[in-house]
């Protein structure tokens, strides 16, 4: 009896002690943790454009690149992969200026309703000629090799991310105005490493006419025997008068670029005795193991190869 009584105490007083313990039990449980935001898919067309949408949207955005590391955009070909990015992308962005000639056939074929932000938006273009004629081809596309003009495409970026994703506007503003002072300290560098370059030594020959935004803001001369289009095929009397320029005024230096064939830039070397400066990087970034893997390192590579060969 006295056994049985004591049983049921014990009982009573458990059942008494278990709303208390219970709450213990929540208190030291982890609390489930609120679910990340997902990140933005979107497509830019290119390994360069990709580099600064990804430093504009951070860890906010997932970049996919169309045209890989050490592709050419000029003559790309679109696979269907491509069609399906850009149907589940909620933003596209493009340099325009006609270096895409493939991507308005692509959005079609993909259906895609996501908006297709040119980034060029506001940067007057370079317009080449033909020879003496001054026929007019249309717009340089390479408009990124100008760091001022980088800094436009950031900014056109900026709000074409904070326009699709307005909860993260502020992460976008801050991520540009970090790179944008990241620009602006790199346009430093560029100006100081040619400052002690003689003008008479600032003539380079290029595989193709990618740099006259380079020449142009940094006071460089680039010769292309291709144009601006790496599609276009170099003329033998095109050559020949490269040949002869490079003799006459002594140019010091060619030099290879990473999405072109060396051959023919070889075959000029030569020809004329000008040193192959080394290879610099036009249309594309290299991949991760590559000197030229973000647009600041490849800015920062071809600066230094230039200088290094025309130094000398």
């Amino acid at each position: 009896m006295l056994q049985t009584s004591r049983t049921k105490l014990t009982r009573r007083a458990a059942l008494a002690s278990l709303p208390a313990l219970v709450a213990v039990a929540l208190l030291a449980a982890p609390r489930p943790s609120r679910a990340q935001p997902q990140r933005l898919p979107v497509v830019a067309t290119f390994s360069i454009l990709a580099d600064l949408v990804r430093n504009v949207g951070g860890d906010a955005v997932e970049v996919t690149s169309l045209v890989p590391p050490g592709g050419d955009a000029h003559v790309y070909s679109p696979t269907p992969a491509d069609a399906r990015k850009l149907s589940e992308a909620k933003v596209v962005f493009v340099n325009g200026l006609l270096l895409e000639g493939w991507m308005e056939r692509l959005i079609a074929s993909s259906g895609a309703r996501a908006p297709v932000i040119v980034t060029t938006k506001g940067i007057t273009p370079i317009e080449l000629r033909e020879g003496r004629k001054d026929a007019p081809l249309g717009p340089d596309p390479h408009a990124w090799q100008d760091i001022g003009n980088a800094r436009v495409y950031v900014a056109n970026i900026r709000d074409a991310l904070a326009a699709a994703d307005p909860a993260r506007a502020a992460t976008y503003q801050s991520n540009a105005a970090n790179y944008l002072a990241r620009l602006n300290a790199l346009e430093g560098e560029v100006k100081a490493a040619i400052a002690g370059l003689p003008a008479d030594r600032r003539r380079i020959i290029t595989s193709h006419d990618a740099f006259g935004y380079f020449g142009k803001a940094y006071g460089f001369s680039f010769i292309a025997p291709q144009g601006v289009s790496t599609e276009a095929e170099a003329s033998a009397k095109d050559v020949a008068r490269i040949i002869r320029q490079i003799k006459t005024e002594r140019i010091p230096a060619v030099f290879l670029e990473n999405v072109t064939d060396p051959r023919l830039i070889k075959r000029i070397a030569a020809e004329t005795g000008a040193r192959i400066g080394g290879a610099i990087y036009s249309d594309a970034l290299s991949d991760d193991k590559g000197p030229a893997s973000t647009y600041i390192e490849m800015i920062r590579h071809n600066i230094t190869q230039l200088t290094a060969a025309l130094a000398n």
